[in-house]
């Protein structure tokens, strides 16, 4: 082809600095915008946290636009730009002076913020030995084995039983369960340390009498026998118990319950009293050692009612409210280029702007939050069973965003109500139709399903077809094959494993 010069319009999307910081703020956690406020306050001097009693008419009335904590439902969209930007002004005590001219309102989209104004030293490491807290930027819950390993050092052992220990704590998983067979550990070692089958089974032993109770069991049946042998001699039906653990596993596995009537020569009603001491043992004794670190979840909107409404809140005390620290804001000087009073006036943009995005961010919450109430008071009134169909598009056309800012703000948003602490895409479903061609929520079919399954009979559980009938009988079609899929949800065994003595 020949190489020639074409001219072609063409549209494309870009966003500006102050959009991106928008956006970044918009799909933080409230525990990580917390995180994000904190560094903004340790790197801006312009930015100060406002606290209780001060008078924001003195310094900066944005900061109450930006974190508004009683906004109720109604008054979601209270605040608006025009406002910002009067209130912006009266957030500088300069009454007068050209200086502010020189600073963009939007900077071009072709643009990064570090191309004009400097960036935070909060985003650089630091070499601050005295700011730097080790444990609590590296510590995590105790594991399994470091437990284990703690208790073996108060156990007097040769050093030949004690490396014979440790690798065996080495081969125990987060269950507790031992994964190694003994003769694969025995091959591992070094035969030059003349280890014997024998030394690894009684080391083993030892392991096993280790807290939690059951730890180091090579399979279910053993983990159980372990945790007996720790009851007291005189604990009703220990002895069925073990018998059961050790022979008939299998058969309780399977709900087998005549067969094991009949090979233990019990009555049913001694036969259950013996399950349930079983079912009060734990399978997985590695489980009680936790080893994550807890996730705490902060609400960003309270919901409650008052006077027959529901009322959105935003968490007040989930985020600090800011303002422009006025006698910095003060220093900054017209016409003057000198390094000083370009970084301070550079500092002074930067914490108009981040204002300015929790001010978004805290409005759209508000908007999309209020959408939500709106649309699921049933669910408020009555709880699940109530629950109607919602999918983003719908709040997306209620609050004229896109679906893509509605899935932003509900990804790790909580919301505080009377039946509990949801994430906002809880409130999310698909639908179902019913036999009089309305729609029902996915989440009620899941509430309905979990009611049924509560109410029947041990003895008779209800399968999936049988679930599937009873809920076309009120009208709602769902196949058979979403009703398994539904009751899999809910962590629901099947019916084959539901089966209980009465």
């Amino acid at each position: 082809m020949k190489p020639s010069l074409v001219l072609k319009m063409g549209q494309q999307l870009t966003m500006t600095p102050q959009l991106q910081q928008a956006i970044r703020l918009l799909q933080l956690s409230t525990l990580d915008l917390q995180q994000e406020i904190q560094e903004a306050l340790e790197s801006n001097p312009m930015l100060e946290r406002q606290e209780d009693g001060d008078d924001f008419d003195n310094s900066d009335p944005m900061a109450d636009a930006a974190d508004n904590p009683t906004a109720s439902s109604e008054a979601s969209d209270s605040f608006s730009e025009s406002t910002y930007q009067d209130s912006l002004g009266s957030a500088e005590p300069l009454d007068e002076g050209d200086w502010n001219e020189r600073i963009p309102n939007e900077l071009p989209v072709d643009t990064a913020w570090e191309d004009v104004y400097q960036t935070s030293a909060s985003s650089l490491p630091s070499n601050d030995d005295d700011e730097w807290d080790f444990t609590t930027r590296t510590s995590v819950g105790e594991s399994l084995q470091s437990h284990l390993l703690w208790q073996l050092n108060l156990v007097p052992m040769s050093d030949k039983d004690r490396l014979i220990a440790v690798t065996l704590i080495d081969c125990i998983n987060d269950q507790g369960y031992l994964e190694e067979p003994l003769d694969e550990l025995l091959a591992a070692f070094d035969p030059e340390l003349d280890v014997e089958l024998d030394e690894i089974e009684a080391v083993l032993h030892r392991i096993q009498q280790f807290e939690p109770a059951g730890v180091a069991a090579r399979d279910l049946s053993e983990c159980l026998l372990l945790q007996l042998r720790q009851l007291p001699a005189n604990t009703p039906w220990l002895a069925e118990a073990k018998r059961l653990a050790s022979d008939y596993l299998d058969l309780l596995g399977s709900r087998d319950y005549n067969q094991l009537l009949r090979r233990m020569r019990l009555k049913e009603d001694e036969l259950r009293q013996v399950i349930e001491l079983i079912q009060s043992l734990n399978p997985r004794p590695g489980s009680q050692i936790e080893s994550s670190e807890p996730e705490y979840v902060v609400p960003d909107v309270i919901v409650r009612k008052h006077n027959d409404r529901w009322l959105v809140e935003l968490n007040q005390e989930a985020i600090p409210r800011l303002r422009v620290n006025p006698q910095y804001a003060g220093f900054v000087r017209r016409a003057d280029s000198s390094a000083d009073n370009t970084f301070m006036r550079n500092q002074l943009q930067e914490a108009r702007w981040f204002i300015k995005s929790l001010q978004s961010r805290n409005e759209t919450l508000m908007k999309v939050a209020s959408q939500i109430v709106e649309h699921q008071r049933g669910f408020l009134d009555y709880g699940e069973e109530a629950m109607k169909p919602l999918v983003l598009h719908d709040i997306a056309e209620a609050v004229g965003m896109h679906e893509s800012t509605i899935s932003r703000v509900t990804t790790q948003k909580y919301m505080h109500t009377p039946r509990g602490i949801y994430e906002l895409k809880y409130f999310f479903s698909s639908h179902v139709s019913t036999s009089e061609g309305g729609e029902c929520s996915s989440t009620a079919i899941r509430a309905i399903i979990k009611k049924l399954v509560a109410a029947e009979n041990a003895k008779k559980p209800l399968s999936d077809s049988k679930i599937a009938g009873l809920l076309e009988a009120q009208g709602i079609q769902v196949a058979r094959r979403t009703v398994a899929k539904y009751r899999e949800s809910l962590g629901i065994a099947p019916s084959s494993e539901r089966k209980r003595l009465m």
